[in-house]
């Protein structure tokens, strides 16, 4: 039976080249995307910051070229528990899924968080508080209303967070020559200072550092819309992950100079806009501006996809249809699911830290990570005919220094993700009768 579509058929247009892949990636990745989590970084690597995200950025490339590996495979599908399920198999791709459940929640109540630290900064009269269930509120009724970011939006809020990180390497270079800077080691102790290093709190601080990369992956899902897609998605995710890693390097090796990681912040959530507050005033009220923009936009999307993926499990049946596979017949948006994930904002926002959400969040994304690696690695070699080494040396050091990262996560955060994660599947064995029936996730494609 032949391959080839009708003359009839309707097909995606193939019109995004290798750099239209890679500047979607660097859009949805935010090239300001470290800077919010700086602090914690900091704190928790003891200034080893700029280590971390090399380590890190390392670790997603071997993962992104599995990742465009398997959208060759299933180029419509672009989601980490397909590959999944279909390589290794269906109650493996149910763990991936309720994993990716657990970062679709966690997304938007970290940028709650952080919204919440920031506008404080700006005006300290308001309770944290107060801002923590404004921003919740906010993110919940604009959904509900169907707000939408139109793509021209979003690349030029990419374009003026370009233009910031511009201004921030110049202004802090001309700081950072503008002062004495006599002392051994000035230069390379963001690399390696022999006096607080420590491996653990550096491999501690890049299980951390995966978030700066959180989103390359949605490269595979504009597979029918590439040209050249077997070629041009791994491609496009490997070089979206190298940008991203060197312009993060730079912004965070400039902040480290100019802030050295044995002093302390006012607060570690806000740390980077305190440092840019010392190379300028001004330019601290730039960024917090930026980066507070930033985060409501993607906390706000973020809610909505949680919401759509929710839907997905509830019109599928994975949850209970009639709440959670509802639709709102005015705005057409799945509005009680928009509540529900609204409501876990908000409770969840007074029950966490920023530090400690995005720990968990990477809970969720490492698992997923190695879930595509292992799903290369039996498709690519161990099924393959030809067992070559290039099919098999980066779905395994990509799974391995994963799960590397995977345990060095907080203690805290491997006992609460290790209960989610048990929740989902005592949940899926009950309502898949022991894996014997179908249970499907749908993702929604960002």
């Amino acid at each position: 039976m032949s391959n080839e579509a009708s003359p009839s058929s309707t097909r995606l247009k193939r019109t995004l080249t290798l750099w239209d892949l890679i500047l979607y990636g660097v859009i949805v990745i935010q090239p300001v995307a470290p800077m919010s989590v700086f602090g914690v970084l900091s704190e928790r690597g003891r200034g080893h910051v700029v280590t971390a995200l090399l380590i890190a950025m390392v670790a997603m490339l071997f993962t992104g070229i599995s990742y465009g590996r398997m959208a060759r495979a299933y180029p419509s599908a672009g989601s980490a528990f397909t590959y999944v399920a279909q390589e290794i198999h269906p109650s493996a791709g149910f763990v991936t899924g309720w994993s990716m459940v657990m970062d679709y929640m966690l997304n938007p109540l970290i940028c709650t968080i952080w919204c919440a630290g920031q506008a404080n900064a700006f005006a300290p009269g308001v309770p944290i508080w107060a801002w923590k269930v404004f921003f919740a509120v906010v993110f919940t009724m604009l959904n509900i209303r169907g707000v939408k970011t139109s793509a021209r939006i979003n690349t030029a809020m990419a374009a003026f967070m370009g233009a910031v990180v511009v201004v921030v390497i110049v202004a802090s270079a001309r700081y950072i020559f503008g002062h004495p800077h006599d002392a051994p080691g000035f230069f390379t102790h963001p690399f390696y200072n022999p006096s607080l290093f420590n491996t653990k709190a550096l491999f501690g601080a890049t299980s951390i550092a995966v978030l700066t990369y959180i989103g390359f992956d949605g490269i595979s899902t504009l597979s029918e819309e590439a040209e050249n897609p077997r070629r041009n998605i791994m491609y496009a995710t490997v070089l979206t992950c190298v940008v991203i890693g060197v312009l993060s390097a730079v912004e965070v090796y400039l902040a480290q100079v100019i802030w050295p990681a044995t002093q302390p912040f006012a607060n570690v959530d806000t740390a980077y806009v305190e440092i840019m507050g010392r190379v300028l005033p001004i330019l601290g009220v730039v960024v917090g501006a930026t980066l507070l923009l930033a985060n409501f936009g993607s906390g706000m999307g973020a809610q909505l996809g949680a919401a759509r993926l929710l839907y997905g499990m509830g019109r599928s049946n994975a949850l209970p249809k009639s709440f959670f596979g509802a639709v709102d017949p005015k705005h057409h948006i799945p509005r009680n699911n928009v509540l529900f994930v609204g409501a876990i904002v908000l409770t969840g926002s007074f029950l966490m830290s920023y530090g400690r959400g995005a720990e968990l969040l990477n809970f969720g994304a490492l698992i997923a990570f190695m879930g595509v690696n292992a799903a290369a690695f039996l498709r690519y070699f161990v099924r393959a005919k030809e067992k070559t080494v290039w099919n098999l040396i980066p779905p395994v050091l990509g799974f391995l220094i994963c799960l590397g990262l995977w345990l060095n996560l907080s203690k805290p955060a491997i006992i609460a993700g290790s209960i989610w994660m048990t929740t989902g599947i005592l949940f899926g064995i009950w309502k898949t009768r022991g894996f014997r029936e179908p249970l499907s996730f749908e993702v929604p494609a960002e």
